[in-house]
């Protein structure tokens, strides 16, 4: 399924309509770039780091990540004993990224928006501020932990705020 990037003031209150985990969750991904699903599976113990690495469960790639103070001091609130992010029903289980998207999902309908917002929204606001702040798409690529022989695809995340805006029409090759 197909995520749109959207604009950080309508992403702000799409969180804002959040459950306080899922609203944590995805800061956490707008702070780092990870996907969402390595995010609810981050342990207690990295919120006594002030870096920590994680092993991306979708390509297996390791990514170094560090949080704010204020950052850490809202996920303490709210961790479970093994998982910042319990699962409902049992402590040793993380939030599912189900749990996530509904809420999103719920957010939107309340606000009506038409765009697809879904967890990975947050990867694609994370590349393109990186992109704002840096320009280089190779940093982007860097912090995306995406192939550098493929920049096509951190292009699309990178300037995913024109693309979605219809300034620029890219066909994407499929490998």
């Amino acid at each position: 399924m197909r995520s749109d990037f959207v604009e950080r003031d309508i992403l702000g209150h799409v969180l804002f309509a959040l459950t306080e985990p899922n609203r944590l969750a995805c800061r956490v991904s707008l702070e780092t770039g990870l996907r969402i699903d390595d995010v609810l599976s981050l342990s207690t113990s990295i919120l006594r780091q002030s870096t920590f690495t994680v092993t991306e469960k979708k390509t297996g790639k390791k990514k170094r990540c560090r949080l704010s103070d204020g950052l850490k001091r809202d996920l303490k609130r709210i961790a479970g004993e093994y998982f910042i992010f319990p699962h409902r029903t049992d402590p040793k289980r993380h939030r599912t990224r189900q749990a996530v998207f509904a809420d999103i999902k719920r957010a939107c309908k309340f606000y009506r928006l038409r765009d697809n917002v879904t967890p990975h929204s947050m990867r694609k606001a994370y590349a393109v501020d990186l992109m704002r702040r840096c320009g280089d798409i190779k940093k982007v690529c860097e912090a995306l932990n995406h192939d550098p022989r493929y920049l096509s695809t951190t292009i699309f995340y990178a300037l995913a705020d024109v693309i979605s805006n219809g300034s620029v029409e890219v066909k994407k090759k499929k490998r």
